[in-house]
Formats: C-alpha cells, structure tokens, sequence
C-alpha cells in the first residue's frame, strides 16, 4: 500500500502576517503544479487568517501549531479546535518537542490534544522523540514507546484514522545534527510496531509516520527515499520559499 508523502511545514515563533504574505507570493509558484505530495504549512496563529486567504484554490494545507482540548471557557491565551477549524484549519501539529521542553506539555496532554483535533476533524500531527542523553542512554525505544502508548490511550482505530506521527529526533533539531536514513527508518518501524499494537496491523500499514529534525534540501531526497519515512516536518529551512519549495520537490 502506497502511502501518500506528506510535507509539513513548521514556522514556529516567525513572520508576520506580510513577511507570510510575501513567502506564498514567492512559494506558490514554485510548486504550482506539484500534485505528488500533501504539502501543508503551520504559521503561528497570527498568521493562520492570511495563510488561509493565500492559499484559496491551492493544493496546500494550513494548519496550527498548537491547540488547548477544551472546546471554549475561561482558559486565557489558549485556541480550541472548534476556532482552528472555523478559520478554515486542516492540520495541527500536537507535542512538538518545543512545547514539552519548554511549556510543561506532556504524554497525556498530548493524549488529550489528539482527541479534541480528532473530534473536531483536524488531521494531527503528533510528534514524537527522544532527546540527546536518552539516546546516549539507549533509552531510544522505552521513549518512543512510553510516547506512543500514552498518545494512543482510550483511542479506537476508527476515531484515529486521520492520525499522523513525526518522529523528531530532538538532539537533531536546529543543532545541524541529522538522524541518518537509517537511524530514521529503525525508529519509523519501532513507532508503526506500537500503531499496529494499538490498532491493529492494517491502521498501521496505512499511518504516515514523518522524519523532522533539521530537514534540508541537501538531506531531503536520502531521508525521502527510505521506504519507512511518508514525508517530512520541517523547520527552519520551511522559512524560505526556495530552500521549502526544493524540499517539498526531494
């Protein structure tokens, strides 16, 4: 079963609502006819609005990078996937290593991110890894696990369906590092043993599990090419419309 290769782009805290304007007037072009891969792109909620006007018509996604899992009330600062999916949202990245490190995130508030996008129709892209002294601890599979499983908790097969995983080594994230293909792909078929634990082999031949960890265009046709790897999130290098547009086109 072919899986269709997805290519998402995350800004993070960058650019604002006419430095995205000027990036789509300068990206769109350069993939205008590139129907091989879903392409999506994550700005930060500031920019959600004009993304969306940018690419009326394309063959492009725009998603969030983060969402709270209740669906209105007195939580200040926070987005539900009702307002994401109003302003016309189709993705939205969940557990990113920024916000476990930084925000206090955890394996079950991602568990109960994933729900909420799930119950409102948004395609999750749920980050998974594992950071540099786990590695060097050989912690790498007790990680992805433990994420997964709680990730996965009180989940059927047929809510989860629009399931994505991005598997970010985080020791390879803005630091240049690169996991290599292979690393990568051992990694990819650990995460889809514990989708096809959770359920069942047939959701797991289907997930489309994506590498993010300083993605490039120089690394992006090795890392594509491994049969365990469906696509790419990517981070820095998605800031500039060529360097994203050449990626996107591996």
């Amino acid at each position: 079963m072919s899986r269709k290769k997805l290519i998402a782009a995350n800004w993070k805290m960058y650019k604002t609502p006419d430095e995205t304007k000027r990036f789509f007037a300068d990206f769109l072009p350069l993939v205008s006819a590139h129907d091989r891969d879903e392409m999506v792109v994550c700005p930060p909620f500031v920019d959600l609005h004009v993304a969306l006007e940018c690419v009326r018509g394309e063959r492009i996604g725009i998603g969030a990078q983060n969402l709270y899992w209740k669906s209105e009330g007195a939580f200040t600062g926070e987005v539900s996937s009702a307002m994401l999916v109003a302003l016309g949202c189709t993705h939205v990245i969940i557990g990113h290593s920024e916000r476990r490190q930084y925000f206090g995130e955890t394996d079950d508030t991602v568990n109960l991110k994933l729900k909420a996008a799930l119950e409102h129709g948004l395609t999750p892209i749920v980050c998974v890894g594992e950071v540099l002294e786990e590695r060097e601890a050989g912690l790498t599979e007790d990680v992805l696990r433990r994420q997964c499983v709680r990730a996965f908790h009180a989940l059927s097969a047929r809510k989860a369906e629009a399931l994505v995983i991005a598997y970010e080594p985080v020791w390879a994230i803005g630091t240049g590092k690169t996991a290599t293909p292979k690393i990568a792909s051992e990694a990819h078929i650990l995460i889809r043993g514990e989708a096809a634990k959770a359920f069942g082999e047939q959701f797991a031949s289907q997930l489309r599990i994506l590498y993010g960890g300083s993605v490039k265009p120089e690394n992006s046709s090795a890392l594509m090419a491994e049969p365990e790897i469906d696509g790419a999130l990517v981070g820095g290098a998605s800031l500039d419309p060529k360097s994203f547009a050449a990626i996107v086109k591996y």
